[in-house]
Parts: structure tokens; C-alpha cells; sequence
């Protein structure tokens, strides 16, 4: 019986020496484990169990918590590298379009001509400023004369510019061999100048000079190349830009407007 009970107390000794570090590793007290009576010792030892499985579980929360918030924040560093990607190759384009045009290369294009019914409409240098869309553009007909007048409309309406811009962007891929292209591509170079996006205007007014360099629309969406150039402190491509158009389309308003800023440039 004696040697029973000094087993007994021999195997809660052994389980309170194994015990106690992770006691206090959950912070519950150990102090009077060694004290009192037998079940006294086996209430204590269950506590800080219980206290050690309490830490675990809080612990696995907050594990699985933090990985959670990884796996958001992986998710929003993605998305943003993928518009980085899309703004960089977008820059890419833009600078082609000007390389192409400060190096004289628009005039070996091929030029898509023909009639075009609004020409005083798309050749002003200046739209409608800019404003917040009220509703969305209006649905294609079908016929490129009706719907790009339809988005010249839009153009004359000031709270409606970015349903403007989403309707020639719709005309130009709709009716690719459109006589209406050079407007269309000009609009959504003003239209975007006017929204302070000046790269994605650039490209759209190089795009009129390099498609259709014979087209009424050129020499001032070559001359607008220039301006934003020069907008962007890059004096030596805006002075180069200029020249393009004085040689290219001589006597054109777009040439005059070119002289006179080449004159303040000296």
C-alpha cells in the first residue's frame, strides 16, 4: 500500500516537472504546485492545461489570421504590379508614337483617305472641358455616320465628356476604315487633354499623324504632339515636333501656330 502511493506520488511529481514549463509558458501560476494535498496538485496541473491549450488556440488564430492578411496583401501587390505593367507598356506606345514622329517616320506611312462630312467639327483645336459622365454612351446603330455624330453630340454636352470618350473609342474599333477615323482618333486625343491625361493624348493625336498624315486633322494633332511636349518640359522634342509640322504642312494653321511657338522656344 506504502509503496503504492509513493508510486503514485513519484508519477504526479514527474508529470509536474514535465508540465511546468509549458505552465509558464502560459503564464499560469506554478508556484503551489508542489504544495497541498494530492488532488489539490492534480486541480493545479489541469488548470495550466487548460491555460496551455487556451494559448495554443489563440495562437493558431493568430496564425491563421496573419495569413489571411498575406494572402490579401499578395493579392493587392499583383493587382497592383499589373497595373504598373499596363501604365509602362501604355508609356511605351506613346513614346513609339513620338519617336516616330520626331524622326520624320509619319510621312511613310500609308494614308487612309476620303470625305469627311464633319471636318470643321474634329479639326478645332479646342473641346468642351471636361466633366463627370452622367450616363452611359449612347448604344451603336450600326451606321458610322449616325453614331460618330452621336459622339460629336456628347462632345458638346460638358457633363457628358467620358461618355464621349468611351463613344469614339467604340467608333474607332467598330468602323476601322471609317473616313471618320481622323476625327474620331483626334477627339479622343482633345478629350483626354482636356482630363489632364496627357500621355494617353498624346499617343491618340500621333495616331491621326501617323495613319493619316494627309488627313485636315494632322498638322494640328501634330502641332497638339508639340504642346504636350512642351507642357512636359521636354523642350528639344517639342521644338523637333514643331519643325515637323511647319515642313510637313506648310500654310496649314496647325504650321502657324508651330512657327509661333518656335519663335518663343529661340
Amino acid at each position: 500500500m506504502n509503496s503504492n502511493f509513493r508510486h503514485h506520488l513519484l508519477s504526479l511529481s514527474l508529470l509536474v516537472g514535465i508540465a511546468a514549463p509549458w505552465a509558464a509558458f502560459a503564464q499560469a501560476p506554478i508556484s503551489s504546485v508542489g504544495s497541498g494535498s494530492v488532488e489539490d496538485r492534480v486541480t493545479q496541473l489541469e488548470r495550466i492545461s487548460n491555460a496551455h491549450s487556451q494559448l495554443l488556440t489563440q495562437l493558431q488564430q493568430q496564425v491563421s489570421d496573419n495569413q489571411a492578411d498575406i494572402d490579401a496583401l499578395r493579392g493587392q501587390i499583383q493587382e497592383s504590379q499589373y497595373q504598373l505593367n499596363q501604365v509602362i507598356e501604355r508609356q511605351k506606345q506613346v513614346q513609339l508614337q513620338i519617336d516616330s514622329l520626331t524622326s520624320g517616320g509619319a510621312a511613310t506611312q500609308t494614308p487612309q483617305t476620303g470625305s469627311d462630312q464633319n471636318s470643321n467639327a474634329g479639326a478645332s483645336t479646342t473641346a468642351p472641358a471636361a466633366g463627370a459622365a452622367t450616363s452611359g454612351a449612347p448604344v451603336q446603330s450600326g451606321d458610322a455616320n449616325t453614331d460618330y455624330n452621336a459622339a460629336i453630340a456628347l462632345v458638346k454636352d460638358s457633363s457628358r465628356q467620358d461618355d464621349a470618350i468611351t463613344a469614339f473609342q467604340n467608333f474607332i474599333k467598330k468602323y476601322p476604315d471609317s473616313t471618320y477615323q481622323p476625327n474620331a482618333n483626334y477627339w479622343l486625343g482633345q478629350l483626354n487633354y482636356n482630363k489632364g491625361k496627357k500621355d494617353d493624348a498624346a499617343y491618340y493625336f500621333a495616331s491621326v499623324v501617323k495613319n493619316y498624315p494627309k488627313s485636315p486633322k494632322a498638322s494640328d494633332a501634330m502641332y497638339k504632339v508639340g504642346v504636350i511636349m512642351q507642357d512636359k518640359g521636354d523642350t528639344a522634342k517639342a521644338k523637333a515636333v514643331y519643325q515637323q509640322v511647319v515642313s510637313k504642312y506648310p500654310g496649314t494653321e496647325g504650321a502657324k501656330l508651330a512657327q509661333k511657338r518656335l519663335g518663343s522656344l529661340q
